[in-house]
């Protein structure tokens, strides 16, 4: 497929988000920004979520990820299926009642201004690394593809890349990224479908011959019962539904637009909707992995390997054979759904980690600053996080050297779970902390937990860690607090 091909598309898709941009970001103010002046509609929110939760990670490494680990990944699904019922009948409500703009204003009303801090710290380190990951994987096959063709170095491109969505959420934010989510998703999902269709197009499978090419495949094991391994159910199901409750109860980034909503029965609809649609879209996505398998191997096509550590490069797969093999209506599909899913979950993560800054940091709207004064300061941090962004990608790129979905989430297992730990002490105990040393206990725990994972084979007979290691994470938090609680109750109920 042309280069020229390429960027041409992407640059047609670009102009329709700034078009919405232009629509929805008319006057727009610091309260449209934060919290969408409390008027988006939930289905929206809902349909929306789907890109922000899915990420340009999904759309790759778990079709990827399928040769590896079958459909193992399902029983992480399950476990999300869960959390995100915890999160509208536990946290919402909550929030709510609050009124919360930044939810970790909850650990100050709770705790006071060090764990107020110490959450937006955890919260903004986590999304950091985690944005970089995503868009580190999306520019890496955007400058394969295209800007090496080009001659752009891979500093500038994720330059204009980052430019770009500066382009589209630096005035609306979260009024803006609403539309703009919604609409990507609906790009990302028809990606991944026609993806399925080009393929089937291809080894002339009709929709009998692709249900049962894909369940009587070797890929097809959903359920690990080993307790040794990193798959096991119980961990993956557990997992899964504390990862829900951590990187989407916990984080501003996905609670910001469901705060956006005109009601708590509104955002309950929208978390509990979008749960449904969630187990039914990445069944989509593990089957169209199974299929890529299936593909190459009728085709004689071998996967990439990695050129540091020699084993096969997963996250390499569905680009080659998208853009390499599949013919150019599936190469513009690809990369039209990379594009929509690798942004709509990245675009909003420059927005809320402004409002975390901008309202748990500086405290900015209790100054006595002019509303211009603070419309100002409010685009230098969002600025001040692109350029972040950038260099972090750059990090990342020079020290990355295996599947992204797992970085990702086993950064989570460490920095979601001091929060874990504080949100569940706070809504579940009554007692009040010496505030001064939540801090210590937040970087204590996740300590611990890295040296008992690194250190599980041989302490606890063969024992692996996985995604279960973020609620031993919170869990370690919780006791911690307890140890530096007060015995005086808290008075109020909040």
């Amino acid at each position: 497929m042309s280069p020229w091909f390429i960027i041409t598309c992407i640059g047609l898709y670009f102009t329709l988000l700034l078009l919405i941009a232009w629509f929805t970001s008319k006057k727009a103010t610091n309260e449209s920004y934060f919290t969408g002046n409390h008027v988006s509609p939930w289905i929206a929110v809902a349909f929306g979520m789907i890109g922000d939760s899915l990420s340009g990670v999904t759309f790759i490494s778990v079709p990827g990820q399928v040769g590896q680990n079958n459909f193992y990944y399902l029983q992480l699904v399950m476990g999300y299926f869960a959390g995100y019922f915890v999160v509208s009948r536990v946290l919402l409500p909550v929030y709510y009642k609050m009124n919360l703009v930044s939810i970790y204003t909850y650990l100050f009303e709770r705790f006071g201004v060090v764990s107020q801090k110490t959450g937006a710290f955890f919260f903004i380190l986590s999304r950091v690394l985690g944005a970089a990951g995503r868009l580190f994987l999306a520019a890496s096959v955007i400058q394969l593809f295209v800007f090496d063709a080009f001659g752009v170095p891979f500093a500038l491109s994720v330059a204009i890349i980052i430019s770009l969505m500066l382009l589209y959420t630096y005035k609306g934010g979260i009024k803006t990224l609403v539309w703009t989510d919604t609409l990507q998703s609906g790009f990302l999902l028809l990606g991944v479908i026609f993806s399925i269709v080009f393929i089937a197009k291809d080894l002339n499978f009709g929709p009998t011959d692709l249900y049962h090419a894909v369940s009587n495949s070797q890929y097809a094991q959903v359920f690990d019962f080993d307790w040794f391994n990193k798959s096991n159910f119980f961990k993956q199901f557990l997992g899964g539904a504390f990862i829900t409750i951590a990187m989407t109860g916990l984080d501003q980034n996905m609670m910001q637009k469901n705060l956006s909503c005109k009601s708590l029965k509104d955002a309950q609809k929208n978390m509990e909707s979008f749960s449904l649609v969630m187990v039914l879209v990445n069944v989509f996505f593990l089957s169209l992995g199974a299929l890529l398998y299936i593909y190459a191997e009728q085709k004689g096509i071998a996967i990439p390997l990695n050129p540091i550590s020699g084993k096969p490069d997963t996250d390499k797969l569905f680009p080659m054979l998208a853009l390499q093999y599949l013919g150019s209506g599936a190469g513009l599909v690809f990369i039209i759904g990379l594009t929509a899913a690798t942004f709509s979950s990245a675009d909003s993560v420059l927005t809320t980690l402004t409002t975390s800054f901008y309202l748990d940091f500086l405290n900015v709207e209790k100054s006595n600053k002019t509303e211009k004064e603070k419309m100002i300061i409010r685009k230098r941090v969002h600025l001040g996080f692109a350029l972040l962004l950038l260099i972090v990608i750059l990090i990342f790129r020079a020290l990355n050297s295996k599947a992204i979905i797992d970085t990702i989430l086993m950064i989570a297992s460490y920095t979601y779970g001091p929060l874990l730990g504080l949100f569940a002490f706070g809504i579940f105990t009554k007692k009040i902390i010496l505030d001064k040393y939540v801090w210590i206990i937040s970087i204590v725990a996740p300590l611990i937990c890295y040296v008992l994972s690194e250190n599980s084979v041989a302490w606890f007979a063969g024992y692996k860690f996985g995604y279960e290691l973020l609620l031993l994470n919170g869990m370690l938090t919780f006791a911690g607090l307890a140890l530096i609680s007060k015995r005086e109750k808290l008075a109020t109920n909040i």
